[in-house]
């Protein structure tokens, strides 16, 4: 039986389905030709000695004086930068849609802005800035530096996303709203954010896994202990274990990252379950609330 060709995909014939098990078999052995040669250069230097691996695994001292510290510092960085970037993004995000020009142009140049500076300059001149003009003291300033870089540069990128879902929604949205007499900001806190959520979910996400990843600069510009900035002393103290440090630092963020994105993906899953199973019906009494004051509807036959 012949399965019927689509507009977007057509179902490979028997030559297809060939070439690309060849290609498929090409790919896998160039890709083992590669792994075999890295694995065969590290242990020609040396790096895949028993005694370089050894202290992640025998010597708890490794752990306890400098990954898990740097590990605790890297996720308070992150953390914070979440926690202001995502309001402060939904915000500016929203301004952005504003119908007062003032209001709008305000918010689109602050976004602009940010969003065009590298997070390494905005992380470097918020160091200075504390050094100059703030009573911070210098253990936690690279701190205080690293999350403002963040804050800066991805609340302006959380914004644009933020206004990208909000304007994929379909008009209908909102003319139905305003049909029922809600003012524009119910309309954007009952109708329009929760809708478009789930939407700007994955794009969200991402974002945040870059702000996981980009706490390394502050490691590497401003002295910060993060994950990163941890190499070079474990290195120095066990045997110059260079490859081994920066492996275990990057099966860290890894972990990191996956852990953050598979929270993720249940939310996503919880919210698009309690969107299909939601069946609730708003009442008359309910949209006389939101209505705008002055404007309620009258009673209908049913209520009468």
């Amino acid at each position: 039986m012949k399965t019927k060709p689509t507009v977007l995909y057509d179902v490979p014939g028997p030559r297809a389905r060939r070439r690309n098990l060849l290609w498929t078999l090409l790919f896998l052995v160039a890709l083992a030709a590669v792994a075999w040669w890295v694995v065969a250069s590290l242990a020609d230097k040396g790096q895949l000695e028993w005694s370089k691996w050894a202290p992640f695994f025998t010597d708890a001292r490794v752990w306890e004086t400098y990954i898990l510290p740097a590990l605790k510092n890297t996720v308070i960085a992150a953390g914070l930068a979440m926690v202001i970037a995502l309001p402060l993004g939904a915000l500016l995000g929203i301004s952005r849609l504003s119908d007062h020009r003032a209001v709008r142009g305000t918010a689109g140049t602050v976004v602009e802005f940010f969003r065009a500076i590298p997070v390494l300059i905005l992380m470097l001149f918020a160091n200075a800035a504390y050094s100059e003009f703030f009573d911070i003291s210098p253990d936690v300033r690279p701190l205080y530096a690293v999350v403002t870089g963040l804050v800066l540069y991805n609340a302006s990128v959380l914004a644009e996303v933020v206004r990208a879902g909000i304007l994929a929604l379909p008009a209908g949205q909102t003319d139905a709203a305003k049909a029922i007499g809600m003012r524009k900001g119910q309309t954007m806190t009952y109708v329009l954010l929760p809708q478009s959520v789930t939407a700007m979910l994955p794009a969200l996400v991402s974002q945040l896994v870059v702000i996981v990843k980009d706490t390394a600069l502050g490691g590497a510009m401003l002295g910060f202990s993060e994950l990163l900035a941890s190499v070079r002393p474990m290195s120095a103290n066990y045997g110059a274990n260079a490859i081994a440090c920066f492996t275990v630092v990057a099966v860290l963020f890894v972990i990191l990252n996956f852990a953050l994105t598979t929270f993720a993906s249940w939310l996503e899953g919880r919210l698009r379950r309690g969107k299909k199973s939601t069946g609730a019906v708003v009442g008359v009494g309910a949209v006389e609330e939101l209505a705008t004051p002055g404007e309620h509807m009258g009673p209908t036959d049913e209520t009468k």
